[in-house]
């Protein structure tokens, strides 16, 4: 077939070398920047690209398993997009996603971690080697743990996380492992079992496991132990639930305090460490670029649902029918919530963890890696302990510590 009948940009990235079994089924509108999509990448038929941000390094496959369309989408060396739609993400090396994806954006799939078929992602960071089953929807989640693509954190099929209160609001990110240690790529993976549920905000801790079917209400801190039973199959009396009415708001806040912190230390991360272990390949470097702006959005996201959460304070306070502990609580979040906003979006001062980041970097900017994994194997134990360090200080600096303001404890 004559290359006449394709579209300039269909012909610029033949000329490329990028790979179309069908060219004529393949769609890359004219926004796209031919230089930013890799020889070697690979797109089948029902392809449709789009968007000035859209980057696709070598190796990557799009579309092998039916249509898929990204937009302003970053994917690094050997990522797999099977089919779906994703808008606004990141996929680093390596990374696959399944038929029927639904991915938007504030999404970062870091090395090798990956989800099957029908699973949809919004405001959702997997770090290195997360798996994801079928049927999922997992929006406003942080997800680590594990240290191989055999040893890694998993969400079984047909798992759901509940993000969506019925007072109106979604101030309910969850955190699953953590940042400080997550990056380090030696922590026990965890195990959330299928057809179960975690509702947000919550936490839960490396090596913890939830037995299939269960709905995790409550935060899971104990590690290594087994959730399981007693949550979801006990028929209960109906009792009054006045829609607007919250309760206690210590641990909703707390809660959404320590994810924002941990979304700045990866933020740091990706601004001071992966740009020593990214840098000198366009199409990582456009992964880093791209992680940053998505870290960046999600932190505003966070921030305006706390906001969200602060403005229903006023009717909650009034449906209460006498100034109790709980109505302090509400009111005491309410009026520190100005202080509160401008702290978490003020620049995060430099000598927060400062001498455990210089330790780290130290080692870490002399590393000779070909990986960002391989680099954090080579990483001596006294290193990788500096780099949590830094990376903690920087949860502890958002979430309170001898500022205090995640506000009253439980």
């Amino acid at each position: 077939m004559s290359d006449a009948v394709f579209s300039p940009p269909v012909r610029a990235l033949l000329l490329r070398g990028v790979e179309m079994p069908d060219p004529a089924q393949v769609f890359v509108d004219e926004s796209v920047v031919p230089e930013r999509i890799a020889a070697g990448a690979v797109l089948h038929p029902g392809t449709r690209l789009t968007g000035t941000l859209t980057s696709i390094g070598p190796g990557t496959v799009v579309g092998a398993e039916g249509p898929a369309t990204l937009q302003h989408v970053q994917a690094g060396h050997g990522v797999k997009v099977r089919s779906g739609y994703l808008n606004g993400c990141v996929l680093l090396d390596g990374a696959e996603t399944g038929g029927n994806a639904h991915i938007r954006p504030g999404t970062i799939l870091e090395e090798q971690a990956s989800c099957a078929h029908a699973v949809g992602m919004k405001q959702t960071v997997l770090l290195p080697f997360v798996t994801l089953g079928s049927l999922i929807n997992f929006c406003d989640c942080l997800m680590a743990g594990g240290t191989s693509r055999k040893n890694h954190s998993e969400v079984g099929s047909s798992y759901i996380h509940f993000n969506f209160t019925p007072h109106g609001d979604k101030a309910t990110p969850s955190l699953i492992g953590d940042v400080p240690h997550g990056v380090r790529l030696n922590q026990p993976p965890i195990f959330l079992g299928g057809q179960g549920g975690l509702v947000g905000p919550a936490r839960v801790a490396y090596g913890v496991i939830t037995a299939a079917g269960i709905v995790q209400r409550k935060d899971a801190l104990q590690a290594g132990a087994l959730y399981a039973g007693g949550e979801t199959g006990r028929a209960r009396a109906p009792q009054p639930y006045p829609l607007g009415k919250y309760g206690s708001m210590t641990r909703i806040i707390r809660n959404n305090l320590l994810y924002i912190g941990n979304l700045r230390a990866l933020l740091a991360w990706y601004r001071r460490a992966r740009i020593h272990t990214m840098r000198g390949d366009l199409f990582r470097e456009a992964c880093r670029i791209g992680a940053i702006e998505q870290l960046d959005a999600g932190l505003k996201e966070r921030i305006k649902r706390l906001q969200d959460l602060a403005e229903k304070m006023p009717a909650s306070i009034a449906l209460w029918e006498d100034e109790s502990a709980v109505v302090a609580q509400q009111r005491n979040f309410m009026e520190r919530w100005p202080q509160l906003k401008a702290r978490l979006k003020s620049e995060l001062p430099d000598t927060v963890g400062a001498a455990a980041r210089e330790r780290f970097l130290s080692e870490w900017t002399m590393l000779s890696a070909t990986s960002h994994i391989e680099a954090v194997r080579q990483l001596s134990d006294a290193a990788g302990a500096a780099a949590t360090e830094w990376l903690q200080a920087i949860v502890d600096y958002i979430a309170g510590g001898e500022d205090g303001l995640s506000g009253e404890r439980d």
